[in-house]
């Protein structure tokens, strides 16, 4: 099948050193799943399984153009977040999606790396909130991150559900 005929998606997510996370693995479902996968780079990660070494953000200006270069010629029928890292970085990606006419977001709000390291500084948390969620189409929190959006413990299944309505009601998606 050639490239143009595979629908076109979007990554913008951090690069993930260890291969397990990020723009790599995104890359990897996106080309299981049949897709072609294009990519913004918001940081380079210094990582593996047990630790996240280091992190570099990408300047908010080449966030941008990049994600300006895909939707110029790789028009993408879906587009994905994952780490985000800056409020400045959401910003980006928020402004991006507030005009025209836009495919799907799917917003991964990346937080806390599995080793537990701080992958969204903790006043972008607001950004994330008020900015991207409200633009997106699907919201994909793990157990964490759901927790630290809606600012309370969840330990039941009950509590799940719950999470979940209280996500769309309050965000949309």
């Amino acid at each position: 099948m050639k490239r143009h005929q595979r629908p076109i998606v979007l990554t913008i997510a951090g690069s993930d050193s260890g291969g397990g996370a990020g723009i790599q693995a995104d890359l990897k479902t996106f080309t299981a799943l049949g897709c072609h996968g294009t990519t913004a780079i918001t940081c380079i990660t210094a990582q593996n399984p047990k630790a996240v070494i280091g992190i570099q953000p990408i300047r908010t200006d080449i966030v941008r153009r990049q994600i300006e270069a895909v939707f110029t010629e790789l028009p993408p029928r879906a587009v994905k977040t994952g780490m985000l890292f800056s409020t400045e970085i959401i910003n980006v990606v928020a402004d991006y999606f507030t005009n025209g006419n836009h495919p799907p977001l799917v917003v991964d709000p990346v937080m806390v790396a599995t080793s537990g390291a701080v992958l969204l500084k903790p006043a972008a948390i607001r950004a994330l909130k008020e900015r991207l969620l409200p633009r997106a189409t699907l919201v994909t929190p793990n157990l964490d991150e759901t927790q630290l959006l809606l600012g309370r413990k969840l330990l039941s299944l009950e509590d799940l559900l719950d999470a979940a309505e209280a996500l769309h009601a309050t965000f949309g998606c």
